[in-house]
């Protein structure tokens, strides 16, 4: 599960992947930002914990088909399917998310930041909703959101009643298609002080030599 290098003052960020991504797949897809980071953060990498069944009619909005295929929640429950877009009366699968997410924090402790990618971003707003709340099971300092969302559930609008405390990273790509830029906006909007890293690309994470200087400069607030 863990990616990074040893060394005194690393910090120490849990990283929460795509819908229909894996671990595996993430850490490729992460290479360039654990390249950018080294020396100063080490990621490790979660599998969530439910299996997607690959099926036509999952929504408009999907995640490239990559590895095991695994998901965080399920906005169709009775297909075992998620779309970003869908206001679902129901949802299945985030109770089981959030006790993968805990267990993870207390094995690696201490965790200093979560890091999300996509419905992963989405998951992660909602574990600082928990943790602004007093969640015992979430401690960490910040949270990195990449081409997040907030979640339609309408049994998760319930996360987004107040402003959240917990400092964040918005990185938002203006070209990005499956999770369009006013959608992670809205999610930075629930964020007490959003900062944000906006890129001219699409669905993937950035790391130019400026994006990088951005990563760092933020960090740099939580250095151990």
């Amino acid at each position: 599960m863990a990616e990074g290098g040893s060394g005194p003052r690393l910090l120490r960020l849990l990283c929460l992947h795509g819908y229909r991504q894996d671990a595996r797949s993430f850490r490729a897809r992460s290479g360039s930002l654990r390249k950018a980071l080294r020396g100063r953060a080490e990621l490790l990498v979660l599998d969530a914990p439910h299996v997607v069944a690959a099926q036509p009619g999952e929504g408009s909005l999907l995640e490239p088909l990559e590895g095991s295929t695994r998901g965080w929640w399920f906005s169709r429950p009775q297909e075992g399917t998620f779309s970003a877009l869908e206001e679902a009366s129901s949802c299945k699968g985030l109770a089981e998310s959030l006790e993968a997410v805990a267990a993870a924090c207390a094995e690696h402790s201490p965790i200093d930041g979560l890091l999300g990618f996509s419905q992963g971003a989405a998951l992660v707003g909602i574990i600082c909703a928990l943790k602004q709340h007093g969640d015992p099971r979430f401690q960490f300092d910040f949270s990195i959101l990449i081409a997040g969302f907030r979640s339609r559930a309408l049994d998760h609008q319930n996360y987004y009643q107040e402003p959240i405390q917990v400092p964040s990273l918005h990185v938002i790509g203006e070209t990005d298609r499956v999770i369009p830029g006013e959608m992670s906006q809205e999610l930075a909007s629930h964020f007490s002080e959003p900062l944000f890293l906006t890129h001219p690309g699409g669905h993937f994470i950035p790391v130019s030599a400026a994006q990088k200087k951005t990563y760092l400069e933020f960090l740099d607030q939580f250095g151990k």
